[in-house]
């Protein structure tokens, strides 16, 4: 039966190799380059086959004398741990076995008293005791289960009113009994609450019951919480390369700490992966090191062999050529010529210098691309150009949401490193430009408007450290009407930099609207006041006669106004847009006081407003 089976598949083969022996003998018959190039690489097999097989070997003896290396470093790295581990876990026994501290613990009472803060001071002190003799511990708590109270050499003591997180400790305590057990910083307590942000510690802290030989003792905890930086400069010097890691891991295969190139987190085939594990904790450390670095000179020799490799085929190629080419070259880069013709191709051009028929008849082939070439040429020229002017037009739009995932990112990053000022400033200005840039609106209300202005003063607000506060005094009908957006932002800036930058306390920033009807015609008021120095009557009299200058109709045009222009930017740019936008019935006036402070308020006609609203509706 089985015979029966493979004797089809025996035959199927033979039928298969007779074919392809019988095709790579028609085309060394049939081609005379094909054949000298296949004896001159025949010689070169056996040497290539030599190289790489000595190319190869030398990297696997290169990459175990690694792993050897490698594992007797992490072997020395870990004994420290583990001495370290030990002396922590000494200390821990001596505190919790204290007798003077565990009774300090047992007196007081839920009732904080006085002289519970004494006695938790006198324990604070003797915690960091502790803290100053061992450089590898960064802080040590204790949870006083009676009163709820954590007595940390970080922060002091707090009270700890969250009965989740009591359970937590308390039943911590209890599972503990007079053992040992380690804790990451990011391990669940509540669930929104991990045991780093409540003990404040960043890295694995030991916890362990106080009053080890009580054994009616109360369910107070000891946390002994490691430094990260000093584990870490123990992993330091490990690190053969800048994109190397090492990873400190517990039984459990969590990460503990890590140094190094932060990577991706799951090994590829293009890394060396080493571990060792303690015998003492359980913990194991792993390095991980990109081959091509550890390879770095085998593949200089490597790139060595296969450039060798590869002159000495593109020489036999050169000499099976230069053989071949003084019988059947012409007329096999006239039939080459022709098939690249047949698919397309319109630049085929054939290089050669005989001066007999063949040479005759390769000069006529050229002379007809050429004229093939020439006479569809202008058609898909100018369908290039066209997509070309697409493609660039495509290129030149910029996408603004690529600005508020970058704000974004700088926002989360001060977040985590607790910058609460830049944060802020950034999450201001995110929405300051995400309002200025939405979907290409020029029209907002006034309510919208304050809003987006309010993100600009905060922002202002952080930069002068809060050294002047801002009111808004709205009128309730006048928070619908639509204006001209980043109107108001110019006079508020105005009203900062000349109004609020002397002042390091006590400033006041006043915006107000209204609606007021002025002859026949409803206005509304928009004005920006503040308390800062004020003008002089010389300077407030120049910036009243520029505005009149610019209302007037012998203003300069926009290309000579440029020269022209050399101070008041903000007032002239918001001017110019309110006449250009609001007609010449709109207006803008100055009142300033020296030592009481500025007041610039603008007049818009209040069915222009609608107008421009239905416009862009």
């Amino acid at each position: 039966m089985s015979g029966t089976e493979t004797r089809p598949c025996k035959s199927w083969g033979l039928v298969w190799m007779n074919n392809l022996f019988r095709k790579v003998r028609e085309k060394f018959s049939q081609n005379i380059q094909a054949r000298l190039t296949g004896y001159f690489l025949l010689i070169l097999l056996p040497l290539v086959m030599i190289s790489l097989f000595a190319l190869e070997r030398s990297r696997d003896i290169l990459y175990e004398q690694a792993v050897e290396r490698t594992e007797m470093a992490l072997a020395s790295a870990l004994n420290h741990f583990d001495l370290v581990l030990q002396n922590v876990e000494e200390i821990s026994t001596l505190i919790a076995a204290d007798s003077a501290m565990n009774e300090l613990l047992n007196k007081n009472d839920p009732d904080f008293s006085p002289k519970s803060i004494v006695d938790f001071s006198v324990i604070l002190g003797q915690l960091a005791n502790s803290v100053s003799v061992n450089r590898y511990v960064s802080q040590i708590s204790i949870y006083h289960q009676a009163s709820n109270v954590l007595i940390s050499t970080n922060f002091g003591g707090r009270k700890l009113e969250s009965e989740p997180q009591q359970e937590w400790l308390v039943e911590a305590a209890r599972k503990n009994g007079t053992g040992i057990s380690y804790v990451m910083a990011d391990h669940p307590v509540t669930d929104d609450l991990t045991f780093g942000k409540m003990s404040g510690t960043d890295t694995i802290s030991l916890i362990r019951s106080m009053d080890l030989y009580n054994s009616e003792r109360q369910s107070n905890l000891l946390i002994v919480s490691f430094n990260k930086t000093k584990l870490q400069n123990i992993l330091k010097p490990l690190l053969p390369t800048e994109n190397s890691r090492i990873s400190l891991l517990n039984e459990k295969g969590d990460v503990i700490l890590e140094t190094g190139s932060t990577g991706q987190a799951e090994l590829s085939e293009d890394e060396m992966l080493v571990t060792k594990d303690s015998d003492y904790s359980l913990w194991r450390l792993a390095l991980v090191q990109p081959k091509k670095e550890l390879y770095e000179e085998t593949d200089q020799l490597r790139l060595y062999t296969f450039t060798i490799i590869a002159i000495s085929i593109v020489l036999a190629i050169i000499i099976s050529w230069v053989i071949y080419s003084g019988i059947a070259a012409p007329i096999l880069k006239l039939s080459r010529g022709m098939k690249k013709l047949s698919h397309g191709e319109l630049n085929v051009y054939i290089e050669d210098k005989r001066k007999d028929e063949l040479g005759f008849l390769i000069l006529s082939f050229n002379r007809m691309v050429t004229d093939q070439k020439h006479l569809i040429e202008n058609h898909y020229e100018q369908q290039l150009r066209l997509k070309t002017t697409e493609l660039k037009f495509l290129q030149s739009q910029i996408n603004p949401h690529f600005l508020y995932n970058t704000l974004d990112s700088i926002y989360w990053t001060a977040k985590n490193y607790e910058a609460e000022e830049i944060s802020e400033m950034v999450m201001n200005l995110s929405k300051f430009f995400r309002l200025s840039l939405n979907k290409g609106r020029q029209v907002f209300s006034i309510a919208e408007s304050i809003v987006h202005l309010h993100y600009y003063i905060r922002i202002q607000q952080l930069r002068f450290l809060d050294h002047f506060t801002v009111e808004y005094r709205i009128d309730e009908k006048s928070k619908s009407i639509p204006i001209l957006k980043l109107l108001l932002q110019p006079l508020v800036e105005n009203a900062i930099i000349h109004g609020m930058e002397g002042k390091s306390s006590g400033g006041v920033l006043i915006i107000s609207s209204s609606i007021e009807q002025i002859g026949q015609k409803d206005y509304v008021n928009i004005s920006v006041q503040d308390n800062g120095p004020g003008m002089t009557k010389e300077r407030l009299e120049y910036i009243r006669g520029e505005l009149m200058r610019m209302g007037s109709s012998n203003f300069p045009s926009l290309s000579q106004e440029e020269e022209y222009i050399k101070d008041l930017f903000g007032l002239r740019n918001v001017f110019t847009r309110m006449r250009l936008y609001y007609g010449e019935e709109s207006d803008m006036t100055i009142e300033s006081t020296s030592g009481i402070g500025t007041i610039v308020t603008i007049y818009i006609p209040l069915e222009r407003c609608e107008m421009e609203w239905e416009g862009t509706a």
